[in-house]
């Protein structure tokens, strides 16, 4: 049987046929569901499943090669972790995922991002793959706008990878990916209707309908809400359809997936230190007229086939848009920017993935990929008044095309030694068009970009696996930056960056699990994309080293009660800066804190009612890389929650944000402008209440 057909089923029938307890963590779930083929984790991978997942793809024995031989930091979140999250905007859903920071812009539009493995989310070094079923989802500049398109209950897992091992993927693959994977077949109906603070509603209409060779998904959601601060309104719409057909003799599986997605939000913009502090909530007179407007789409083909039965195939093709306009005015002395972005990005990818018997082997597989995407980008500004143009600073329009090719091995000599050995290739071409000079520029010659890897995992005990990793990841520039543009016209090589992590897994019980981890990573030549310079240009970090511990643990000691604990520790450190910035030698890389953590628990007080708590934090920033004004950015925020089975198709839940009235805030520093640190407060207390209906 092919693998896209081979699913876990559970007994429990509330709700979904589709659906299994792999790891009984969930935050919202109501209780553990029962299921006839539940295993437990298997110990030679380094895999770690937190809740309720659907098993879509190969089970190991078929198909491409799965996530977990990756063999690096990989977590799995599952749907009923995520579908009750009181969260505006799915990024948040990460809060929940070991060793992910958060960036909190609050800014309309530009809401937030992740980042992880010590790289920040400042727009500088966009470190993290996103993928949506699989497609490629980040914009140019590596920023993760299509996150915006997912809401929590379209959602069936989020496949987060940690680290360098992964050959797959390249272009922004830097420090990891992230796999938001939505639900795929099933006979469901499933409603959300939720209101709470700040005047926030929002409705999620979800349908799954399947037959005997068709499934269909279908999915809307709605979203207004006057946000925290004042002139912080947003209003936001998403809609998709699933669509794949498989024959009565398995041998296939082809599938459409179509997203659209359109937002319009105001800008609060930033405040002054003193203004944020004793005034959170409200919004500059010059930022009377900021705000943003967003339309996204994706389409894709997905076509899954096993050509013999050691032989599989899969390959996607996919078309992105992305069309955005924003204006914001950063401090009271400058002008208001009109920032417009349009992307259309062409792709395909396929893997071909042989599994033959070798009798001196316990296990083999070979897999060979390659994949490309052809980017159309045009970048224009304006100086405005209110809204309205004054004079145009940019218009730019380039073409931004990537071709990369990997193979990669998974050996078992024997049943407790794994190896994979792998390695990439990519290329990048483009040409850069400046429409304001009428010159055209070529792309820096990054030549053939060589990114060997090597995994290792040793299972000597029933009860731990001990693991290794090493990989080397690149990175580029984006937008000018990737170009021959004066005054730089000599080509730049890409900023090589090498990683390796070594930890143990171990389940020494049914009712524990967790992971110990230490990491590092060094880039030789590190991008830093510059905000508000018009040109679209960049600077250099320089060369930059990253390392840490990683440590996480999930505890289930009896049916009613479930905890969790993560915790990371993160530094950072320049060793060779650019020209550009040389006191920042010696120093940390800004936005980063030096510890992240999040815990919780959940406690089945009736067959009806389950109560939540959870928190999650971090430490101080530096703003800058020379590490002299200030740090920044600290908190700890609490939680509770609360859901309440009415009837077996029908939940009431309230969840409480922030429970102590933490103030938090988003800072950076403005060099040319402001000259001094620019603050976004974060939401205060919050209360939101939910309905949930699934039949």
């Amino acid at each position: 049987m092919p693998a896209f057909t081979t699913l876990l089923r559970a007994k429990a029938a509330p709700v979904s046929p589709f659906k299994c307890s792999l790891l009984t963590c969930g935050l919202f779930a109501l209780a553990p569901l029962p299921c006839a083929l539940a295993e437990t984790p298997k110990v030679e991978d380094s895999t770690l499943t937190l809740g309720t997942v659907t098993v879509q793809g190969a089970t190991g024995s078929s198909g491409p090669l799965s996530t977990s031989s990756v063999l690096s930091s990989v977590d799995i979140l599952g749907a009923d972790i995520l579908e009750k999250m009181p969260v505006n905007y799915s990024w948040e859903l990460f809060s929940r995922a070991p060793g992910v920071m958060l960036t909190e812009f609050n800014q309309g539009t530009t809401s937030g991002k992740i980042s992880f493995r010590g790289f920040n989310g400042e727009g500088e070094v966009n470190a993290v793959k996103l993928l949506i079923d699989g497609i490629p989802s980040n914009s140019n500049d590596g920023n993760m706008p299509y996150m915006d398109m997912i809401f929590p209950m379209e959602l069936d897992s989020i496949e987060v990878v940690r680290g360098t091992s992964d050959a797959r993927y390249g272009l922004n693959n830097i420090a990891g990916n992230v796999n938001m994977l939505t639900r795929t077949g099933g006979d469901y109906t499933k409603a959300r209707i939720r209101y709470g603070s700040y005047n926030t509603q929002e409705t999620q209409l979800a349908k799954g309908i399947e037959g005997s060779n068709w499934t269909q998904n279908y999915f809307f959601a709605y979203q207004k809400s006057d946000g925290y601060r004042d002139h912080a309104e947003a209003d936001r719409y998403s809609m998709s359809g699933k669509w794949f057909y498989t024959p009565d003799d398995n041998s296939y599986r082809i599938g459409l997936i179509a997203r659209h997605y359109e937002t319009e939000a105001q800008e609060p913009g930033y405040l002054s230190e003193e203004d944020a502090h004793q005034h959170p909530t409200m919004t500059n007179s010059y930022n009377a007229t900021d705000k943003g407007t967003r339309r996204m789409n994706q389409v894709s083909v997905h076509f899954d086939t096993e050509l013999a039965d050691t032989l599989a195939w899969s390959a996607k093709t996919y078309i992105n848009t992305f069309d955005d306009r924003r204006w914001t005015q950063y401090w009271s002395t400058s002008a208001q920017q009109e920032r417009d972005t349009y992307e259309t990005q062409y792709g395909a990818l396929t893997s071909l993935t042989w599994r033959p018997e070798v009798s001196w082997l316990h296990d083999f597989a070979l897999e060979g990929g390659a994949d490309m995407q052809q980017q159309q980008n045009k970048s224009e500004r304006y100086r405005t008044r209110e809204r309205a143009r004054l004079a145009q600073t940019r218009d730019q329009q380039f073409d931004f095309d990537t071709y990369g090719a990997y193979v990669q091995a998974e050996i078992k000599p024997f049943e407790s030694l794994k190896i994979v050995p792998a390695y990439r290739v990519d290329k990048i071409q483009g040409d850069f068009s400046n429409e304001m000079t009428g010159m055209d520029y070529d792309i820096n010659d990054y030549g053939l970009i060589k990114q060997p890897k090597l995994s290792v995992v040793y299972s000597p005990w029933d009860v731990a696996s001990l693991y290794a990793n090493w990989g080397r990841t690149f990175q580029v520039g984006t937008g000018a930056a990737a170009y021959k543009t004066p005054p730089r016209n000599t080509d730049l090589a890409p900023s090589i960056n090498d990683g390796w992590e070594t930890g143990i897994k171990f389940t020494p019980a049914d009712w524990i699990d967790g992971r110990v981890a230490y990491w590092q990573q060094e880039a030789s030549g590190e991008v830093s994309r510059r905000l508000n310079d018009p040109s679209g240009e960049s600077d250099n970090v320089g060369e930059t080293r990253r390392w840490g511990y990683d440590a996480q643990m999930n505890l289930h000691p009896n049916e009613r009660t479930d905890l969790w604990m993560a915790y990371s520790w993160q530094y950072s450190k320049i060793l060779q800066p650019s020209s550009t910035l040389p006191n920042s030698k010696g120093q940390e890389i800004d936005h980063i804190p030096h510890h992240l953590y999040n815990a919780g628990v959940s406690y089945q007080a009736t067959p009806a009612l389950q109560l939540t708590a959870w928190m999650n934090g971090q430490t101080n920033y530096y703003l800058e890389r020379e590490n002299t004004k200030g740090t920044y950015g600290g908190y700890v925020l609490m939680n509770l929650g609360a859901t309440y089975q009415v009837t077996e198709s029908v939940s009431v839940d309230l969840q409480l944000k922030n429970l102590t009235n933490r103030y938090y805030e988003y800072v950076w520093y403005d060099p040319d402008g402001a000259k001094a640190s620019l603050h976004s407060p974060g939401d205060g207390r919050a209360l939101y209440t939910g309905v949930t209906l699934d039949f």
